[in-house]
């Protein structure tokens, strides 16, 4: 049964909840949502048994939580801000946070917007550079088609960088109208890799004090590695493990172990 939280600007959030134990929220990236993402919700299931609260949510601009463009970053973040005082009762209790893809990179700024968080854990955030320039002007980009009302443009080139054969396969499917109709919700996702880039990571994250795991797949793209090797060498708490796992994609027993390993083992930050 789907619930729902208002966030700060009255947008309602949705939401499902499942199991007992310390809480976790999961950030969905780029194109996921609850009824558009079965392995996502195969995970909270597997992750939940494991002896957590997990909250699997659909991102503003996404599946019930209704929203309008321009979506932010900023009300991204004012979105888990409500479903963290749901989970506490309002109180200053922390969560951990679970970021695929981007997701992840949207997770890094509510923690260092001030969220209360516990413990971070991430898939293959695909972070470019540090200092680079090519987030800001893929944002500006997106933000264009975004605005024109280019939805289907906005879509191509999001995933402009992507395996070529993505893409294709992805406009080939079924699932491409509802990928396009969400193409709004994009833009936290690139304003959050955007955001990596702004400043020296050291110096971003340095007010980031909860245990961190950067989770990568033993066969993954280049850029995975590196990323998650700049997110260990950035962050006071940071730790690198790899799994079976591949294309940017993971199976959902062998990740919620993982997760649930690292929020069992990890010791809070000093």
């Amino acid at each position: 049964m789907t619930d729902y939280v208002t966030s700060a600007d009255g947008t309602r959030i949705a939401y499902d909840i499942e199991g007992s134990g310390p809480p976790v929220i999961l950030i969905g990236g780029a194109m996921q949502f609850r009824g558009f993402d079965p392995t996502t919700r195969a995970m909270a299931h597997e992750l939940a048994g494991h002896g957590f609260t997990v909250v699997n949510y659909d991102r503003r601009g996404r599946g019930e939580s209704r929203a309008d463009a321009p979506i932010t970053l900023a009300q991204t973040i004012d979105d888990l801000r409500a479903l963290t005082e749901a989970l506490t009762e309002g109180a200053d209790d922390a969560v951990a946070l679970f970021g695929n893809s981007s997701g992840g990179s949207i997770a890094l700024a509510a923690a260092a917007a001030g969220l209360p968080v516990s413990k971070l854990v991430f898939f293959e955030v695909p972070l470019d550079e540090e200092g680079g320039g090519e987030g800001a002007e893929f944002l500006a980009g997106l933000r264009q088609r975004i605005a024109a009302g280019d939805h289907e443009g906005a879509v191509e080139f999001y995933m402009r960088d992507m395996p070529p054969e993505w893409l294709a396969g992805a406009k080939q499917s079924p699932a491409w109208p509802t990928m396009v109709e969400i193409a709004p919700s994009l833009e936290p996702d690139a304003e959050s890799l955007a955001w990596t880039q702004s400043a020296p990571r050291v110096e971003l994250w340095r007010g980031i004090a909860a245990p961190t795991l950067a989770i990568i797949g033993e066969d993954t793209l280049p850029i995975m590695a590196s990323a998650a090797q700049s997110l260990v060498a950035s962050m006071p708490h940071a730790q690198m493990r790899s799994i079976a796992a591949a294309n940017h994609s993971w199976e959902p027993k062998t990740l919620a172990l993982a997760i649930a390993e690292f929020l069992v083992d990890a010791s809070p930050a000093p």
